[in-house]
């Protein structure tokens, strides 16, 4: 079964998980095929070759080419994934993560799902960034997705609600109510968005999986870093420790279910999500973290890039 894996130690955020895809080998043109579908205009990719830290990779931005933003609810953003000509499992996948981030932002501001407006996530880049990352998982034949632990931050950040704490209130409540393993960095920043959180908390199982690597990915964030601003993707061919009982069925068409049962290791246990799972981590986090962290994306919050 062919499988990727996110490392995630420096966070995640839509552009930096699309750009690691894209430097694995996805095909660009088919991508922008893809989202030509959604029928929307004003807007562009920009993928540019980057390094750092003598780590070579790519560099994705969202070019949003309108004046206006409007501010789309879930209704409005099913009607363009839903009549869209993607394919089913592309369609269902994004209506998944942006149904979550819906609730996750409908609990937050304690109004309902129809009443949501998601400003900057209903723009262009996060469409992009939600449509194009099911898209390209399904071009690649991907069958299950694994990620490391997400690292969050500490402090305050600026959105257009006033001054919030950090992670941001949607960004936890998307990686709490997926039981998301997290790991404490002590720095001021936003290691994680909204975008990435739905994404990874939606469609990942959080663990390090037994794989042969076939291809290998690096998507890099805007600001440079005293380490590499990255997030990396492993794609290959899960062994059978790592697929056997354990297939993860959230992926294109499958569903998405909140509560059933999963087998592991010769034990059956049932949970509110299928990412609350013994975590395999056989590789440190021992990054230095006392420097300004920032990612290449504009999520429902604040992203200054």
């Amino acid at each position: 079964m062919k499988i990727a894996y996110f490392d995630c130690f420096s966070g995640a955020s839509g552009d930096m998980l699309l750009g690691a895809l894209l430097d694995a080998g996805a095909d660009r043109e088919q991508l922008e095929a893809d989202l030509q579908l959604l029928g929307l205009d004003g807007w562009a990719i920009a993928v540019r070759p980057a390094g750092q830290h003598g780590i070579t990779g790519t560099k994705l931005d969202v070019l949003d080419e309108r004046d206006d933003r409007p501010a789309r609810n879930l209704s409005l953003i099913r009607g363009i994934i839903g009549e869209s000509g993607l394919p089913e499992g592309v369609r269902e996948a994004s209506l998944q993560v942006f149904t979550r981030l819906a609730e996750a932002e409908a609990g937050v501001h304690g109004t309902t799902l129809d009443e949501v407006h998601f400003h900057e996530v209903g723009a262009i880049d996060s469409l992009v960034d939600t449509v194009g990352f099911c898209s390209i998982i399904e071009r690649l034949g991907i069958e299950a997705i694994y990620a490391s632990p997400l690292p969050v931050g500490r402090g305050h950040t600026h959105t257009e609600h006033g001054l919030l704490p950090l992670p941001v209130p949607a960004t936890l409540s998307l990686l709490s109510s997926a039981g998301v393993p997290i790991e404490p960095r002590d720095i001021e920043a936003e290691l994680v968005t909204p975008t990435g959180a739905a994404l990874l908390s939606t469609l990942a199982r959080f663990e390090r999986p037994a794989m042969v690597p076939q291809q290998v990915g690096y998507g890099f964030g805007t600001k440079v870093l005293p380490w590499p601003n990255m997030v990396r993707v492993w794609i290959g061919e899960g062994s059978s420790e790592s697929t056997d009982g354990r297939t993860h069925s959230h992926l294109l068409g499958e569903g998405h279910d909140h509560a059933h049962p999963h087998e592991h290791d010769g034990h059956d246990h049932g949970h509110t999500h299928d990412h609350r799972h013994a975590h395999d981590h056989d590789y440190p986090h021992d990054h230095a973290h006392g420097h300004d962290h920032e990612h290449a994306e504009r999520d429902p919050h604040h992203h200054e890039e």
